[in-house]
């Protein structure tokens, strides 16, 4: 808060000074006119140009105020006033605008049009910063899709000559966990490309190395604040929020005037790449003002003899007064070998019947900072939950390295015994991890069939036991369904709604009678055996009812009733003894 009420503070001493020194850097490189308005520099904007640009606050600039090319246009006029933008390629190849970037300007300019016609952004000034960040995408090197091949990314944002930015996309754009850098043919910062970003092209994603995307975020952003781009003011603040330096300023406004004046097309890949980037001192050279640069202007005027030039002498020229050249920074990981995403790579429901193999097996696709797949990403899947669910090989975690495609496939998983949900992550990544999390159910054993296995009649006499056992098999299509929880219950219907109070009954382990039992469960067979069955003193028909998990049932008779009486047989007639016996035939 205090620095801010600082920057207001000097708002007004650093405007007249600001503007007459952006003037005259003009007037010194013989570029092409280009006015600044009064007050352009910190007028309405929150943080004055003038400020030193490597002290580590951006305040919110688009590039993080890295650095950008200092060239300047040539001195002759492109074509002739009113000169078509289609023209053939033809004269300095610095005029001409290579074909796709060219087009991704224009179609910016009709969006912004329709969409915030009060702006009235023209394409000049997106070729202007795109020339002066990139090199108009390094020359059009872009592929058909207008994405810059190979990508385009600055140096660290680390404090050491530029602005201080830690990492905000886990390097997800730009392939830097530690520093965030800009990326792209617009320079976006990723911070920035988060709240800017744009898909233009219709693709579905949001790329600041496309084009399409970054020339449109680039548009809405200089548009923002209810700016008029055809007030001077407004424009120069634009600029300034992009990258907050009056020679950036000097150098945009240079080639906003000069496209103004007519370019041409060119085909892709045919541009020429600026040679003079900036390099962002920690603090400003006594007598040179603020800003960022200390890169000697492509034309300087030629120096008295023995005179050493002002600009940085090459390491090892023999110019005592040369600054120790610094050592070498660390080569940058290439984005291609940075980690950069993990996704689903089409895994379905994960379901499974307890004790059963899930048919679906997780699956994810790594990626790299430019979104391509990557190979060889180690991915650590681990199972999470109370359902005894493990994979094939009995664990519960295990590590499979990505192949070619990107893709890890975890091993099969097997369900543990107890239905209940549970979850499987995959992690990859060390510096800043990415995890996916599957959601996954067990489901009880199932069974689709029950049946009696013979149809012996049920009987028991009041009071007594029933003989025989009432034995059942369960299936599930056709095959045995093994550890099928069962339920038991004597019923009054054949749907089961009603619940028997009388009749037939069986015994809890306190040999008290209970007609439900619900910790039955079928053998490795597919089979179930009963308990023993009594009969109460009530005679007649009950039903028993057999229900498993899955909704199979079947419903069984049972029978008491009292044996028959049987009379007592007479005895046998017996002859009598004084009776003489027949004489019979020989």
């Amino acid at each position: 808060m205090a620095a801010h009420i600082r920057r207001r503070l000097r708002k007004g001493a650093t405007t007249t000074a600001v503007a007459a020194a952006a003037v005259a850097a003009l007037a010194a490189s013989q570029a092409p006119a280009a006015t600044l308005a009064d007050g352009a520099a910190g007028n309405g904007d929150p943080k004055a140009a003038g400020e030193d640009t490597a002290s580590g606050e951006t305040d919110g600039a688009a590039t993080g105020n890295s650095p950008y090319y200092t060239d300047l246009p040539p001195l002759v006029t492109p074509d002739k006033p009113g000169s078509s933008s289609n023209l053939p390629a033809a004269g300095s190849a610095e005029a001409g605008i290579p074909a796709s970037i060219l087009a991704a300007y224009k179609q910016a300019e009709r969006t912004v049009e329709t969409t915030d016609p009060t702006c009235r952004l023209p394409w000049q000034l997106l070729a202007a910063i795109g020339k002066v960040e990139s090199g108009q995408a390094r020359g059009g090197r872009v592929d058909a899709n207008g994405t810059a091949s190979p990508r385009i990314l600055g140096p660290a944002l680390n404090g050491q000559g530029f602005a201080l930015i830690k990492d905000t996309d886990g390097g997800a754009y730009d392939g830097d966990a530690v520093h965030d850098r800009a990326v792209g043919p617009m320079q976006f910062i990723p911070s920035t490309w988060a709240s800017w970003g744009q898909d233009a092209n219709g693709d579905g994603r949001k790329d600041p190395n496309n084009i399409f995307d970054a020339a449109l975020a680039a548009g809405r952003y200089l548009c923002a604040n209810d700016r008029d781009l055809a007030l001077s003011a407004d424009l120069d603040q634009a600029v300034l929020s992009y990258n907050r330096s009056t020679e950036y300023l000097r150098t945009v406004r240079s080639w906003f005037s000069y496209y103004q004046r007519g370019t041409h097309e060119i085909p892709d890949g045919t541009g020429t790449l600026p040679s003079s980037p900036s390099t962002p001192s920690p603090s400003p050279h006594p007598g040179t003002g603020s800003g960022p640069s200390t890169a000697p202007s492509p034309k300087p005027s030629p120096d008295k003899p023995g005179k050493p030039s002002p600009g940085p002498s090459k390491p090892g020229g023999g110019d005592s007064t040369s600054p120790k050249p610094k050592p070498p920074t660390p080569k940058p990981t290439p984005p291609a070998e940075t980690f950069g995403s993990l996704e689903n790579a089409g895994t379905g429901p994960l379901r499974a019947t307890a004790g059963q193999a899930f048919d679906e097996r997780v699956s994810v696709r790594a990626r790299n900072a430019l979104g391509a797949p990557m190979a060889k990403v180690p991915v650590t899947f681990t199972v999470t939950g109370k359902t005894g669910t493990l994979f094939a090989d009995g664990k519960k975690s295990v590590t499979v390295r990505t192949g070619a495609d990107g893709t890890a496939v975890a091993p099969e998983l097997r369900a543990g015994e107890k239905a209940g949900e549970f979850t499987v992550t995959a992690v990859a990544g060390t510096a800043r991890p990415r995890t996916l999390t599957y959601a996954a159910t067990v489901t009880a054993r199932q069974a689709d069939a029950i049946a009696r296995t013979d149809e012996k009649a049920l009987v028991a006499a009041p009071g007594e036991m029933f003989a025989d056992a009432v034995t059942v098999k369960a299936t599930y299509r056709d095959d045995a369904a093994a550890g099928v929880a069962v339920t038991a219950t004597m019923v009054k219907d054949r749907l089961g709604i009603i619940d028997n109070d009388k009749g037939p009954y069986f015994k809890d382990a306190d040999g008290k009678p209970v007609r439900t039992l619900t910790t039955l469960t079928t053998d490795p067979e597919g089979q179930l055996r009963l308990p023993e069955i009594f009969a109460d003193d009530n005679e007649g028909t009950y039903l028993l009812r057999l229900t498993t998990e899955g909704g199979a049932s079947v419903v069984i008779e049972l029978t008491v009733e009292a044996p028959e009486e049987t009379a007592p047989e007479e005895p046998a007639e017996t002859p009598d003894a004084t009776e003489t016996p027949k004489a019979t035939k020989p």
